[in-house]
């Protein structure tokens, strides 16, 4: 694989940052993993773990640390100013039409139904992330992946309370597999 440009790198980031609002992570995750391949699934999934423990918005991070992989300093500026100036011309604009049309007809209804579709782009993304993990090691990840989903999605139970739960099992599950 080339290493991309930094004008290359720019231009996917933008296009990421005109993809989507508010969760743009899977339009990330088709651009690096499927589209361009610059980064394997697992590199993925990696690189977004490191950029969930750094303080900051996730995809904000990612495009920092994927510009930083394959360009430096000049390579992480160019994602991080593709992923975010267009968007933020976007929502002033939207913020002024929203202060004289949002209740107006039919758009609060339609902002619903873009917050539907959202939350499914979002789980379908989740289990494409999950698939390389559940191959990997089915008997390890699969208990754990189903006792998250089942405490956060249908117990209602405090997202951080079952990861400082689940995240030592897990390690503890991985450390023994690995021994």
């Amino acid at each position: 694989m080339k290493t991309p440009s930094v004008r290359a790198l720019f231009l996917a980031f933008l296009t990421v940052g005109l993809s989507g609002f508010g969760g743009v992570l899977p339009f990330a995750r088709r651009m690096l993993v499927e589209r361009r391949q610059w980064l394997t699934e697992t590199d993925f999934n990696e690189t977004l773990a490191l950029c969930q423990s750094l303080p900051g918005p996730n995809i904000v991070n990612m495009s920092v640390v994927v510009g930083s992989r394959f360009a430096g300093p000049k390579g992480a500026l160019a994602c991080l100013t593709g992923l975010v100036v267009a968007p933020v011309a976007l929502v002033l604009v939207l913020a002024d039409l929203w202060g004289r049309f949002g209740a107006v007809g039919h758009v609060p209804g339609a902002i619903r139904g873009l917050a539907a579709a959202a939350a499914g782009l979002a789980a379908a993304t989740t289990l494409k992330m999950a698939r390389p993990i559940l191959i990997q090691s089915p008997f390890s990840a699969g208990p754990i992946v189903a006792a998250a989903f089942v405490a956060v999605g249908l117990l209602r139970l405090p997202l951080p309370w079952v990861a400082l739960t689940l995240a030592p099992v897990s390690v503890l599950i991985a450390w023994r597999r690995g021994r």
